[in-house]
């Protein structure tokens, strides 16, 4: 039997939601990536759910979770570019999964439909952020167009790299 998906925007209430979702996508992706240290610090779910009650409380970004069967599976955030540099794109700030449904086309039906409500706002171009040894996502966002450009950052001890895309 195929599983009934559901995309919804984000509501006051799903922050612990958000929270476990993100927590536990960051310590199954990121473990080999992040020291021990730096992804205790940004997986503490208590932290997590303080960020997403504000962000759900002063109606920060545009958020989304995608549900299989009425359970939660996989979050979605995006806004207008926070790089000053990149004035006139969006940026997608996440796209987190449950492991357990990894390499099963949901994060493909979350990114086509974030995609979808960023043209729908007048963006034409977007970028987002990825850790540069995560292969695993690079890959991802290669299969939905994403070109490398020119740009990294440092986040811990880690280095991100920044994908751009047309709409």
């Amino acid at each position: 039997m195929k599983e009934k998906i559901n995309i919804r925007k984000v509501k006051s209430g799903d922050e612990k939601i958000l929270a476990y979702i993100q927590t536990e996508s960051w310590k199954n992706a990121f473990n080999t990536i992040l020291s021990k240290d730096d992804l205790e610090k940004y997986s503490n779910i208590d932290k997590a759910i303080e960020m997403y009650s504000y962000l759900l409380k002063e109606n920060i970004a545009n958020g989304y979770i995608l549900s299989l069967d009425d359970n939660p599976h996989c979050i979605a955030y995006w806004d207008k570019a926070r790089d000053e540099d990149m004035e006139g794109y969006a940026e997608i700030i996440c796209i987190h999964s449950l492991k357990n449904n990894w390499g099963k086309g949901y994060g493909s039906i979350m990114m086509e439909h974030i995609l979808k409500e960023i043209k729908k706002l007048g963006y034409s171009k977007v970028l987002l952020w990825v850790f540069e040894e995560n292969k695993r996502a690079r890959k991802f966002y290669e299969k939905h167009k994403f070109v490398l450009a020119d740009k990294s950052k440092k986040f811990c001890n880690a280095v991100e790299v920044m994908y751009c895309r047309e709409l």
